[in-house]
């Protein structure tokens, strides 16, 4: 199909989420063309398909090169010019969360929020004495003297432990999910830290290669 001297606009999202497995480029990203034919056809080319059920398969890394490979497949005379990002996510969900489960989860984050920051207040005050927080919060609910190990330093205890494998996406060697873990995500910004260091490095004592 003739598309000479035109020019399409494309701009990708760096993350995306569809709730299809047949995604369209009208799904993840928006277009701009003076021909209004080349738009319309060009939102409705489809860019993926997703397979298999596990959640690994659901999430997916492109490049906006293959989109333009996509697109000149029908269009090869087609000049296309990229103002997004390089390269993507398509996250797909196939059983999004009702409002109501959100409105949940919210509530159950906002009690926990509301409950840690004040346990946090309370042991500033304290001097950091956990011990003093659990004694005088034994006594005041029960009513009874503190003398030991109570049912507060048990669910600290378990609720700390459960925190951390949560926080850190990890059982021993198992993910607990699919999304990377605090570490992973520490050390890939530590490498690209080292990657544009060295990348400065060299370009300031003359020893990289250029035209």
């Amino acid at each position: 199909m003739g598309a000479s001297g035109q020019t399409l606009y494309l701009k990708m999202e760096q993350n995306c989420i569809v709730y299809e497995r047949s995604v369209k480029l009208q799904d993840i990203a928006s277009v701009e063309c003076t021909d209004v034919g080349i738009r319309r056809q060009v939102l409705q080319e489809q860019i993926y398909h997703f397979q298999g059920k596990k959640k690994s398969s659901f999430v997916q890394v492109f490049s906006v090169l293959y989109i333009i490979r996509k697109i000149h497949e029908k269009y090869p005379t087609l000049e296309i010019e990229n103002i997004g990002e390089p390269d993507f996510v398509i996250r797909y969900v196939p059983d999004p969360e009702k409002k109501a489960v959100q409105y949940f989860k919210t509530a159950i984050v906002c009690v926990i929020l509301f409950f840690g920051a004040a346990f946090t207040i309370m042991t500033f005050i304290e001097d950091v004495s956990v011990s003093k927080v659990f004694a005088a919060l034994y006594t005041r609910v029960t009513g009874q003297t503190y003398t030991g190990v109570s049912a507060l330093e048990i669910c600290f205890c378990i609720g700390l432990a459960i925190g951390i494998m949560v926080f850190y996406n990890h059982v021993g060697h198992k993910k607990i999910t699919d999304d990377p873990t605090p570490i992973q995500v520490a050390m890939r910004k530590y490498e690209q830290d080292v990657d544009t260091t060295y990348i400065e490095t060299s370009s300031r004592k003359g020893k990289n290669y250029d035209v």
